[in-house]
């Protein structure tokens, strides 16, 4: 088992579910993993309690599992998640543009370009934590923008689940589309934005749909 940061200070449920979650997005906790809750808590130096409720978030967020005589393992990557969880995640984000087109600022699109070139150089760098950021940075944009916090917390809770996908198969994306397809979006962010949520929907539907192709071995 990796080792886990200790937690000395308040919010504990929050801290051990964010070093958890840490690890098993980045495949340091890898799929079927078994997740004791007292040997992490001796790791964190926590109680049980807030190791189990961090466990218990992790699971309704489908990162988790009980398995076999109540066991509970990091949960597998399986093709069927990119299938679902892109889709809805695609939507959310064209949402997330539309809403934010209206009050858009040209300091907005200087960040778009901004997050892209960074992409492209973590790209080049082979930096997938950083690659990944610069995606969350890019779109997030968009997102910040729209100033809905129903759909900042939906998204947070389906993120982790997408960001885990692209983590543990980065070496066979195509990052390189990626910045192609961000730099359209610009480019239609300049020239004509109603045309802007249905590729910002594309570019998360191509991500899910090479994801499952890669995981099926296609």
């Amino acid at each position: 088992m990796t080792d886990l940061p200790r937690i000395d200070q308040v919010s504990l449920r929050e801290r051990a579910y964010r070093a958890l979650l840490h690890a098993i997005v980045r495949g340091e906790l890898p799929p079927g993993a078994r997740l004791r809750d007292q040997e992490i808590a001796s790791q964190m130096g926590l109680s049980r309690t807030p190791v189990r409720e961090a466990l218990q978030r992790l699971e309704d967020e489908g990162l988790v599992q009980t398995a076999a005589r109540s066991q509970t393992v990091v949960a597998p990557v399986e093709a069927r998640t990119a299938q679902e969880a892109f889709p809805v995640v695609a939507a959310l984000h064209a949402l997330a543009a539309r809403s934010a087109l209206p009050s858009w600022e040209a300091a907005d699109t200087a960040e778009l370009v901004r997050a892209n070139q960074e992409l492209l150089a973590a790209l080049e760098a082979g930096d997938a934590e950083a690659a990944i950021a610069a995606d969350d940075a890019f779109h997030g944009v968009f997102v910040q923008r729209a100033q809905n916090t129903e759909l900042w917390q939906v998204l947070e809770g389906l993120m982790p689940k997408v960001r885990r996908l692209e983590w543990l198969q980065f070496s066979s994306l195509g990052g390189r589309s990626s910045v192609s397809q961000h730099a359209a979006i610009i480019e239609e962010v300049r020239l004509r934005p109603e045309g802007v949520a249905r590729m910002v929907e594309e570019n998360w539907l191509s991500l899910g749909s090479l994801i499952a192709k890669s995981l099926q071995g296609v």
